[in-house]
C-alpha cells in the first residue's frame, strides 16, 4: 500500500529539518576553523572531518567552497549588526552615534580578524562571478545580513540629514563606503604597519594600532556626513 498524502509530507518535512541541521553543523564547523585558523587555512576536507563527514557531503549542501563561506560570513554579520543596534540605541545626536557605530565596527573587526578576511574574499569576487558559484538562496541570506548592517548607519546618516548636521546625498552609498573602506582599514590595523617616506625616495616602514584606525575611521566619517558638496 502506497504511503498517504500526510505520511509522504511528513516524511519530507523530517528530511528538510535533518538537512537544516546537518547545514547548520557544517557551518559552525566552518566557523570555528575560521576563528582557529583564519579563512586561508580552513580546507574542506578539514570541515568535513570536524563534523564527522565526508567531503563529498558537504557539496551536497552547498555549490561551493564560496557558498560555505559566503554563509559563514552571515553568522559573523548578525553578531556585527547586533553590536550596530547595541551602538545605536541611544538619544543622542546623530555625530555622537555615528562615532559609536564606527567604533563598533571597528571593535568588531579587531576582535574577528577572520570576519575581516572572509568579507574581504567575498568582494574581490565580480557580481558575474557570485552568480554564478552562490546559489540565490545563499545570495539573498549574505544581502539580507549585509543590508541589516548598513540600514543602521544609514539611518543615523538620515537622522543627522534630517536635523541639519550632516549633507548627505546619497545615505546609503555612503554607508556602503564607509563599510568597504573600514574593511581595508581593519585590515592595515591587523598587519601594523605603515609604509612612509623618511626622505624622498627612501621608504620607511612605522607602526599603526587598531586605536589610530579606529580614530581615523571616526574622522572621516564625521568629514564625509558633514561635508557640504
Amino acid at each position: 500500500m502506497p504511503p498517504s498524502a500526510s505520511e509522504t509530507d511528513g516524511r519530507r518535512s523530517a528530511a528538510a529539518v535533518r538537512r537544516r541541521k546537518r547545514e547548520a553543523e557544517i557551518i559552525a564547523a566552518t566557523r570555528a576553523l575560521f576563528d582557529q585558523r583564519g579563512v586561508r587555512d580552513a580546507q574542506i576536507d578539514d570541515i568535513a572531518k570536524a563534523v564527522g563527514i565526508n567531503r563529498a557531503i558537504v557539496y551536497r549542501h552547498f555549490t561551493g567552497k564560496e557558498e560555505l563561506f559566503a554563509l559563514t560570513l552571515v553568522g559573523y554579520l548578525e553578531e556585527l549588526r547586533d553590536a550596530l543596534e547595541a551602538a545605536s540605541s541611544t538619544d543622542a545626536a546623530p555625530a555622537v552615534r555615528l562615532e559609536a557605530i564606527v567604533t563598533a565596527f571597528v571593535e568588531y573587526g579587531v576582535a574577528h580578524p577572520a570576519f575581516v578576511d572572509c568579507a574581504q574574499a567575498l568582494m574581490r569576487r565580480s557580481g558575474p562571478e557570485l552568480l554564478d558559484e552562490i546559489s540565490e538562496g545563499a545570495l539573498f541570506r549574505l544581502g539580507r545580513a549585509i543590508s541589516s548592517c548598513l540600514v543602521i548607519l544609514s539611518g543615523v546618516l538620515e537622522d543627522g540629514v534630517a536635523a541639519g548636521d550632516f549633507h548627505v546625498q546619497d545615505p546609503h552609498l555612503l554607508a556602503n563606503t564607509l563599510y568597504a573602506s573600514g574593511l581595508g582599514a581593519l585590515q592595515l590595523a591587523r598587519v601594523g604597519i605603515l609604509v612612509k617616506e623618511a626622505a624622498p625616495g627612501i621608504p620607511t616602514l612605522g607602526e599603526i594600532s587598531a586605536d589610530q584606525v579606529r580614530d581615523y575611521l571616526v574622522t572621516s566619517a564625521l568629514a564625509l556626513a558633514a561635508h557640504r558638496s
